[in-house]
This record gives C-alpha cells, sequence and structure tokens, in this order.
C-alpha cells in the first residue's frame, strides 16, 4: 500500500511552510544530539565504506553529519519540499536527496538495486506513520539493507505522550513548534511500545542491539526545559 493521499498532504504543507532557519522543525536538532551518537552505536556492527540512507531525512541535517562518517549518505523522504530544503541547505554534491515514499515498493526496490546492499539510518519515522504503512516502512528498511547492510532505527515510546501532554498544557498553549505539528495533522508518539520491534521483526529484521534513549527537540518549556522525548533504538540486521 501507499501512504493515503492526506498523510502525503499534510507532510507536503508541514515542509512548504518550514523556514530554512536551522532547527526551525522541533525536530531538527544539532547532529551532536542525534546522528552523532547515534553513528558511534551503529558503527561497531555496520561497514562504514557502504552508502548510508537516511529515511525520512527532512532538511538532510542528520544525513549531511552522517556523510562524514560513512562512504556516502543518501537521504529520502516523502516530501518533495523536504527534500528542495535539503538540497538547498548542501552546498556540495557530498550527499544525494531524492524524493521517495518507502511504502512504494517498487521505488525502494529501485533504490537498493541502484546502491546495493546500503546501512540504513532512520529516527522516529514509524511512530508517526498510518497505521497500516508501518509494515510497509519496516519492509523498505530491509529491501535496502540487505544481507550486508546494518539499521540504525530510533522511535519514540508512549513515554513521549506524556511529555508532548506537558508541553501542550503550558498556560501558554504548546509553544510555536510543537503547534505546527499538530496544525499539519502530524501525530507523533502514535504507535505502541511493542508494536516497531514486532513490525521489525515480521519484516525479517533481526534486532542486535537496542537501548533507550531520548530525541532532544529545538523547543523549550516555558520554564526552559529541553523537550526531550523518550525513545528506543535498535540496530538491526537482515536475515
Amino acid at each position: 500500500m501507499n501512504v493515503s493521499d492526506k498523510y502525503r498532504s499534510n507532510w507536503e504543507s508541514y515542509w512548504s511552510e518550514t523556514s530554512e532557519q536551522e532547527g526551525e522543525a522541533i525536530w531538527d536538532c544539532d547532529p551532536a544530539l542525534s546522528a552523532e551518537p547515534h553513528s558511534a552505536l551503529l558503527l561497531p556492527h555496520a561497514d562504514p565504506a557502504r552508502t548510508i540512507v537516511d529515511l525520512g531525512c527532512g532538511n538532510g541535517t542528520q544525513t549531511r553529519y552522517l556523510a562524514t562518517r560513512f562512504a556516502r549518505a543518501v537521504g529520502v523522504d516523502l516530501s518533495h519540499a523536504a527534500v528542495e530544503h535539503a538540497r538547498r541547505a548542501t552546498p556540495d554534491d557530498t550527499v544525494e536527496f531524492q524524493q521517495l515514499d518507502l511504502t512504494d515498493t517498487d521505488a525502494v526496490r529501485a533504490l537498493h538495486e541502484r546502491l546495493g546492499d546500503a546501512n540504513v539510518y532512520m529516527r522516529a519515522v514509524i511512530h508517526q506513520s498510518e497505521p497500516e504503512a508501518r509494515p510497509a516502512v519496516a519492509a523498505a528498511v530491509a529491501e535496502i539493507i540487505g544481507s550486508e547492510g546494518r539499521a540504525f532505527v530510533v522511535e519514540l515510546t508512549s513515554g513521549s505522550r506524556e511529555v508532548l501532554r506537558r508541553a501542550a498544557s503550558q498556560p501558554s498553549g504548546p509553544g510555536p513548534k510543537l503547534r505546527r505539528v499538530f496544525h499539519h495533522g502530524l501525530k507523533p508518539a502514535d504507535a505502541d511500545d511493542a508494536e516497531i520491534p514486532r513490525v521489525l521483526a515480521e519484516s525479517g529484521l533481526k534486532i542486535i542491539a537496542d537501548g533507550e534513549t531520548t530525541l532532544p527537540q529545538t523547543e523549550f518549556l516555558t520554564d526552559g526545559t529541553r523537550i526531550d522525548l523518550p525513545a528506543r533504538w535498535f540496530v538491526l540486521t537482515g536475515e
């Protein structure tokens, strides 16, 4: 199945209305807080000579960092507007960006055929995907890594819902970045905790390492506390 028109248009409108300013998207944190520590967890298991594919790359902030740790980095996103953001923010050709629907099995297969078995970085994509699409997103990870690549997947847990609830119920309401997430119909932390490892396993992915973490956001509560969302990470291999 492909994603619904509504889901696609929600993301397209979100990125179309997002400025080029660094950190404008609530999840667009410094790679030192995201791709850097995540790479440190992935690299003991992965071949850095292989391409790494950033699934759901957004404006490419994390992808550009990944290009410094792996032979090549490719960022893909459902949103054309996000891909254009990423291309404008990348001053050279060290990173490639393309629009890709992870539920389009033919397009995902074509990417794998072009790159060969690759490594994957996927940060917080399954948890907010439409429920019917989550198995296809996990299957895309399995397709791209094949038998030789490795994947790092990190997803929000149910504990994030309480953090988001507190952020949204402040006397002044949610901050502008979180408000935009809700305005565009995006649904963070929508998946149940048991669902993520289940859909990964059902796609033929084997968990070889995992742990708990947080995903730092670029917005703060009125008391100055940064919004850090509880998450779980997985390093995965194919069958």
